[in-house]
């Protein structure tokens, strides 16, 4: 997992700033390189974010969901939605194409007209954060892709048909299915950064309460009241979510056995790896591997 230097989080903003090109009313931009780095800190903007990879395999975290994903990826993300850049997002793919648009950049009663009207209530939704699955992923997001070679008008209208066929397709998931109330401001923002920067860099040995309550210099009580308010889910919850989101990407992506898997990911209990990582994710780590291989065989 990459790494990212201390000082350089710190000078990162949390607030992301987004200046749409000059003539557009909404940003787009096309990766085709790595830039595991670029908007890799937990952060958040008022521009809905809609990202489409198409290929590869990779972790999101959005709000306070984290899970791996494989063979791409499109998502919708909501304002003020937190969330990482994603981790190792093109590691075996070709490109990333990042759509960022505010509710209202075309003009504020547009979404309340009729033929809005399942488009309006897609942008609600979007709030919990959206995963594309199925033929929809790469069918809209060849369109998508398009977009990076369209003008202006083109873009414009191509946006609207995006929206609407993602608005009226059946084939996706809610992230955080009891919603994300997170009000999150720049101190907050900060502090979580750091929060899980220092999971980032030491999940695989143990974190007790009191290293992560002195790395913010706060109290262990004071510290666990805010994590969970944040994050809705106790500290230690969150680091084995982490830590079994990290084991599935191993079991994915390389022939480690389950025992070390289990080790490199941070637990040192295996039959506790084995619970852990069925409550998380409805299968053992083995049956885990088994279906992975089979989806790619197909």
């Amino acid at each position: 997992m990459e790494a990212m230097d201390k000082k350089t989080i710190s000078k990162t903003p949390s607030l992301e700033q987004i200046s749409p090109a000059i003539g557009s009313s909404f940003l787009v931009r096309r990766y085709a390189r790595k830039c595991e780095n670029d908007l890799a800190n937990w952060h958040f903007h008022p521009e809905l974010e809609l990202v489409y990879v198409n290929s590869g395999s990779g972790k999101r975290h959005i709000g306070k969901h984290m899970s791996y994903f494989n063979e791409g990826e499109l998502i919708l993300m909501g304002a003020y939605l937190p969330h990482y850049g994603f981790t190792d997002r093109l590691s075996g793919n070709d490109s990333e194409t990042v759509i960022q648009f505010k509710e209202d950049f075309l003009g504020e009663g547009f979404f309340n007209t009729p033929e809005m009207v399942n488009v309006k209530r897609l942008l609600e939704l979007s709030k919990k954060g959206l995963a594309f699955t199925g033929d929809a992923k790469h069918r809209i997001g060849q369109k998508i892709e398009k977009l990076a070679w369209s003008d202006h008008f083109g873009r414009l209208i191509g946006l609207i048909e995006i929206l609407n066929d993602l608005a009226t397709t059946e084939e996706f998931q809610v992230l955080n299915a009891e919603g994300v109330a997170m009000a999150v401001d720049a101190k907050e923002s900060d502090r979580m950064n750091e929060i899980y920067h220092y999971i980032r860099e030491n999940f695989k040995e143990h974190i007790s309460l009191e290293d992560i309550s002195d790395e913010v210099s706060m109290t262990v009580p004071a510290f666990c009241r805010y994590f969970k308010k944040i994050s809705r889910m106790t500290f230690t919850k969150f680091v084995n979510e982490y830590r079994v989101v990290h084991a599935s990407k191993l079991l994915a992506e390389t022939s480690l056995q389950v025992t070390e898997v289990s080790f490199e990911s941070g637990f040192n209990n295996f039959s506790h790896f084995n619970k852990l990582f069925k409550e998380f994710t409805g299968k053992s780590p083995s049956a885990y591997r088994k279906e992975f291989k089979n989806i790619i065989a197909e």
